[in-house]
């Protein structure tokens, strides 16, 4: 069987074709910061990317988004700020600066962080039909000095002792220590919330006669890692 001759031309528009495909498919990429960004509770927070090769962006699509697309926290489109189309309580919390937008870099600010500000951020970049995001994590935090124990009235079974802090976020970490830095099990553990979502932690331990005389209450937060500590001495 002949081998079947395939015009020149029809190789160029193949060719053509592809050439096409790869060049829609690498038109930019979105790049912004790699690790979380902290922030503290009642800062304001500046969330930048950059389209990579750095190219005009001010005829695109800008979105910022929580979990949902459909729901933007801020939205640029055709040269305008559109706060109609942005979820509520972040259309006075929030703008978009542009000044470089002009090489494709974006700045979202926040104002008045919150602990619902919390988790991670879609920047996303939609030039007709192409479209690319990259996906910042924010950490807001809260520490506070607020901490004191309170010591009940000695009975047969010992002293109870409670350890309270409240002003944390995320939840911290709470423990007893003895004189020697050793962890001491507690006897109760709880927490609560505010309608901030801010916690107040407590946390019980009952000195049974001659166990320890000497007693530290740390309380830590698991994203700063800053400590705070109480100690008491029983007469």
């Amino acid at each position: 069987m002949g081998a079947v001759r395939v015009p020149l031309t029809a190789h160029c528009v193949v060719l053509s074709l592809l050439q096409m495909v790869a060049v829609s498919s690498e038109q930019f990429i979105v790049n912004g910061l790699q690790s979380p960004v902290l922030v503290p509770l009642g800062g304001n927070l500046e969330l930048s990317c950059q389209l990579s090769p750095p190219q005009q962006a001010k005829h695109m699509e800008i979105r910022w988004f929580r979990n949902r697309y459909t729901e933007p926290i801020y939205l640029y489109r055709n040269g305008k700020d559109l706060l109609g189309e942005t979820i509520s309580k972040y259309v006075e919390r929030t703008e978009l600066v542009k000044d470089d937008i002009g090489r494709g870099r974006v700045t979202l600010r926040i104002f008045k962080v919150t602990a619902d500000d919390d988790g991670s951020y879609h920047c996303f970049f939609k030039d007709d039909k192409f479209y690319e995001e990259h996906i910042i994590l924010v950490n807001v935090v809260a520490t506070s000095s607020d901490i004191q124990i309170l010591m009940h009235a000695p009975n047969t079974k010992g002293v109870m002792l409670e350890c309270h802090s409240r002003g944390w976020f995320p939840e911290p970490h709470m423990e007893w220590r003895d004189s020697n830095g050793v962890l001491i099990p507690a006897t109760s553990k709880s927490h609560s919330q505010d309608e901030n979502k801010i916690f107040t932690m407590k946390t019980s331990l009952l000195i049974e006669a001659k166990s320890h005389w000497n007693v530290t209450c740390y309380i830590q937060n698991p994203v700063t890692h800053q400590e705070e500590s109480i100690s008491v001495v029983l007469p």
